[in-house]
């Protein structure tokens, strides 16, 4: 049998060859024809409650979908901004008649997937089921479970997710560069904050919901294997009863001008270890105008991957940055937008400004390749074939002919306008909706690091806080007292955790703790051991998974075990781990090793800022200016060709046998972050030196 197959593979090898050798590769395969585009066009009607219903049958597999939009106009909530996603994430878990987890229990049983929102739903499922799923999800529309203890679980929930994006530079800029560009009181400009959370009652969210998710504004659309006549029946069986609810046409209010000159706008945060840059603009674009098509183009050319102006710029010839991207967004009501984004090093903002708006104002001044237009062209047309395989994408199409006015061969003549872009049609639409000259760039950094040379540039920068209200410029360094050196905080450090005494007598810890991981969905636990002079070790465990990372260190060599990887520790990581003495390194610092930089402010209190070498490196250490205490650590080190910091922040200390030791710290290293909560810690006791090895 192997001697068969052997032979068959060689002759399948060479017929390809022999084919091979008949092509003249010399000659350039001709173009295929252009792909025609074809969009069933929907079966509409309506039912007397004003719900929409477009149906799309398409046989060819045994599947449905089901997308259900609420198309009412953006409005703003004020002092209760967030009501809108209180009540969303109410929607979906069980009707007045099925309970949460029954009606759960039932979506999964029929191996379909049903999810609701204030702004509407999208169900899938296959299509024997499809009655029944439309029935679940009318009467989860209409008959929704809407609970006081649920609502006080999901505001809880929101509030919470609040904290953890407290020090998030990517929450951050998203709010406070909305909040600028429209507007904080404008439906797209307001932000949610835990006050206006609090401010909303459960009589609140269910006005709300009785106000806003009703049929009058409702379109349905169903896409799949499904009859005209018998889906009719059946959605005005189930959606017949949805009562209208007052009329909630509201006016969109109009945007916040464009910044009246290119303009720096400024948040500074301390504990960041890279800076979000975001230069933007409004623009008045909407799907229906005649440069729709040639702005997609123009932002795939500057910004939209890999083969854009700025990503082989910012990453691919700099090196500032893992990606550099832009959108320009249409927006029916007048308020799209125009976005340039990157995350670069502390140390390089000030260039990676530069250079972004070198790309934008290349786009408005110099006419595009022809080849890269040709390119960029074909990918945009080949992902756009692709899409239509997806069900939900098809719908989205038929419902934007309705929402955005389009012509009814919108979508079949799309492709041949987006080829029929010139070069003109690029260098047309950026000047008009790309606005460097009115641009606002949002930045998001440690402004004791990139302030300085961000005012190199020459860029007007005015200063906000992480809620978009105006300030003054932060001060990031203070004169620091007479008297005061690194040394004396050092010893005052030492003096306030229990003195050197109590200090030498610990010769071992074992702590254990609580791992929080924000956004996973696990909560892992954490053994950490040290002993002196300098062993150590980390285990982080998981319920169910067991040990799934854990990092030891003798005294001599180490290892990192991982994934069922274990390797070795690298020659630099071993250099730093013996130079490390004692459990508590100020007890053995050098005089000569360390400088008092200056005094800085960290979450509102002054702390002092001292620099540690520690051979060919170096880290900052950071000491409470009141209670002498050590704040945080903050060291940068090279990681897979990248340069990495870790921030580590301590809080909570206790008395543990005499010394003051921290029940809480956070590690951030880069966008990953841990959070250590202590739950108990053991000195001199229940360590070993084979604990090590």
């Amino acid at each position: 049998m192997k001697t068969k197959l052997s032979a068959f593979i060689l002759l399948f090898l060479i017929s390809v060859v022999s084919v091979n050798a008949q092509l003249d590769r010399s000659k350039q395969p001709k173009s295929g024809p252009e792909p025609s585009i074809s969009l069933e066009v929907p079966s509409e009607f309506e039912l007397k409650n004003g719900l929409k219903v477009l149906v799309v049958e398409n046989h060819k597999l045994p599947r449905v979908t089901y997308s259900l939009n609420i198309d009412n106009n953006p409005v703003a909530t004020g002092s209760k901004a967030g009501i809108e996603s209180l009540i969303g994430s109410m929607l979906g878990n069980g009707t007045t008649t099925i309970s949460k987890d029954t009606f759960n229990e039932e979506i999964d049983f029929l191996g379909a997937s049903l999810n609701l929102g204030i702004s509407g739903g999208f169900a899938r499922t296959l299509s024997k089921y499809s009655e029944r799923i439309l029935e679940l999800m009318a009467d989860a529309a209409i008959n929704p479970l809407l609970t006081e203890e649920e609502f006080e679980k999901e505001k809880t929930k929101l509030i919470e997710g609040l904290k953890t994006e407290e020090k998030s530079i990517d929450a951050i800029s998203s709010r406070v560069g909305a909040a600028l560009l429209y507007g904080a009181k404008h439906p797209y400009g307001e932000f949610v904050t835990e006050e206006t959370i609090n401010n909303v009652t459960f009589g609140d969210a269910l006005a709300y919901y009785e106000k806003h998710f009703n049929p009058n504004n409702a379109y349905l659309v169903i896409i799949g294997d499904v009859n005209y006549k018998d889906v009719k029946k059946q959605v005005k069986k189930y959606f017949g009863d949805w009562e209208k609810s007052v009329d909630v046409t509201n006016t969109v209010p109009a945007v916040s001008p464009n910044a009246q000159y290119t303009q720096i706008n400024f948040v500074d945060l301390p504990n960041a270890s890279q800076s979000s840059i975001a230069i933007k603009n409004t623009v008045d674009l909407k799907m229906n105008d005649e440069d729709y098509h040639a702005s997609i183009i123009a932002n795939s050319i500057l910004g939209g991957g890999g083969e854009g102006y700025l990503f082989k710029n910012l990453r691919e010839d700099k090196g500032y940055t893992y990606g550099a991207y832009s959108s320009l967004r249409a927006n029916r009501y007048g308020a799209g937008s125009f976005n340039a984004t990157a995350k670069v090093r502390n140390m390089v903002t000030d260039s990676a400004v530069v250079e972004a708006m070198k790309e934008i104002n290349r786009i408005k001044t110099e006419s595009v390749d022809p080849q890269m237009l040709k390119d960029t062209k074909a990918k945009y047309v080949g992902n756009f074939i692709m899409g239509l395989e997806d069900p939900q994408t098809v719908a989205r199409y038929a419902l934007n002919i309705k929402l955005n006015n389009l012509p009814e061969d919108f979508y079949t003549t799309y492709l041949q306008k987006i080829n029929a872009v010139s070069a003109e049609d690029v260098m047309r639409v950026a000047n008009k909706y790309i606005k460097p000259e009115n641009a606002r760039i949002v930045i998001i950094g440690k402004g004791s690091d990139v302030i300085e040379n961000l005012e190199k540039t020459g860029i007007p920068i005015k200063y906000y806080d992480k809620f978009a209200n105006a300030t003054e410029k932060p001060v990031f360094s203070k004169p620091i007292p007479a008297g005061v050196t690194a040394e004396t905080v050092v010893s005052k450090y030492v003096a306030a955790i229990g003195g050197e005494a109590n200090l030498k007598k610990v010769n071992s810890l074992l702590m254990n703790a609580n791992v929080v991981i924000p956004g996973a969905p696990y909560k892992p636990t954490a053994i950490m051991k040290q002993m002196v002079p300098n062993k150590s070790s980390m285990e982080l465990n998981i319920e169910g998974m067991g040990t799934v990372m854990k990092q030891s260190f003798n005294g001599e060599t180490g290892y990192q075990e991982g994934q069922g990887q274990k390797a070795p520790m690298d020659d630099k990581t071993l250099a730093s781990k013996k130079a490390e003495k004692g459990l508590f390194s100020e007890l053995y610092f050098e005089a000569s090793a360390l400088a008092l930089e200056s005094v800085a402010t960290i979450e509102g209190a002054d702390v002092y800022k001292i620099k540690v070498t520690k051979g060919d490196t170096f880290e900052y250490r950071y000491y409470s200016v009141d209670s002498s205490l050590l704040v945080r650590t903050e060291e940068t080190a090279e990681a897979g060709g990248q340069t990495v910091t870790t921030i580590t922040d301590f809080k909570d200390y206790k008395d543990v046998n005499g010394v003051m030791m921290p029940y809480s710290f956070k590690v951030a290293t880069g966008p990953q972050v841990f959070e250590f909560n202590i739950t108990d810690i053991k000195v001199n006791e229940g360590v070993t030196a084979a604990d090590f090895n």
